[in-house]
């Protein structure tokens, strides 16, 4: 038997739906928005440079563990090693990313985001979807999307990780600190970001005031609850926001790294 849109209680029309706006338009947006993230994530994961300029790291290769790190960048050693696959050196940024993109593709707000933009189901309120039936995601590959909790673990390391890799940004390219650059404030900007984009997610409200019978026992957790509640309501917000900081991070590094800008020290 049909189900969802498709099922015997919708209304008796063809037309896939009655609205008169641009419902098309955000889900166009969101689908553009990802595709280019993707495609430039992928080619600096595997440009495997340009991703160092001391003392600023680019977050999409930190930590950097290999010994095919570029000197200087290891602040953590180098416990993978060299590691090659058909004689061709994998990229660094590749035993990393797949941790803060695990987050992300199975990021609930994200989940709603490509799942109505990528597989239209459903594309916007009110607009049919052109699938047969809903599954959701209760079976194999989708079912791995309960993993969201341990990518989110994952990524508060990450977090922190950051957070030092901004603070080292307070040295100069001779190590001396007390100096502050716009390498300094873009390297704080990501780190905040990403901090509120993962304080603001259901999966952190759930852990600080999930599975409690009441709240009057726990005041500490209730008072982190309420704030992080409070963030919850803007993590869409924070989702985007921080996707494109995260990025933006990235190339202002590589256009330093490259030598095409400099990095500016007011001090």
């Amino acid at each position: 038997m049909a189900t969802g849109v498709f099922s015997t209680t919708r209304a008796a029309i063809k037309e896939r739906t009655l609205r008169t706006d641009r419902w098309w338009l955000q889900p166009l947006i969101i689908v553009a928005v990802l595709i280019s993230f993707i495609i430039y994530a992928t080619f600096r994961a595997f440009e495997n440079r340009y991703y160092f300029a001391e003392p600023l790291i680019s977050p999409f290769y930190s930590p950097c563990l290999s010994t095919a790190c570029v000197e200087g960048a290891a602040h953590f050693g180098t416990p993978i090693g060299a590691v090659t696959i058909f004689g061709l050196l994998i990229s660094p940024s590749l035993f990393i990313l797949i941790f803060p993109l695990g987050f992300r593709l199975t990021c609930y707000y994200y989940r709603k985001s490509y799942y109505r933009s990528f597989w239209m189901s459903p594309p916007a309120c009110a607009v049919a979807e052109p699938h047969s039936k809903y599954t959701g995601e209760t079976r194999a590959p989708l079912i791995l999307q309960n993993g969201h909790r341990w990518f989110f673990y994952a990524g508060l390391v990450l977090n922190v990780i950051l957070t030092y890799d901004a603070i080292i940004a307070f040295k100069n390219p001779e190590g001396e600190w007390g100096h502050m650059s716009v390498g300094t404030l873009v390297l704080l900007l990501n780190a905040a970001m990403l901090w509120l984009y993962s304080a603001s997610c259901h999966t952190c409200r759930h852990t600080i005031g999930g599975r409690l019978k009441n709240f009057s026992k726990h005041p500490i957790r209730y008072k982190l609850w309420s704030w992080v509640s409070v963030l919850n309501h803007s993590h869409p917000t924070y989702a985007w926001i921080s996707l494109f900081v995260v990025a933006f991070t990235d190339f202002y590094i590589r256009l330093v790294a490259t030598g095409t800008i400099t990095n500016f020290y007011f001090f």
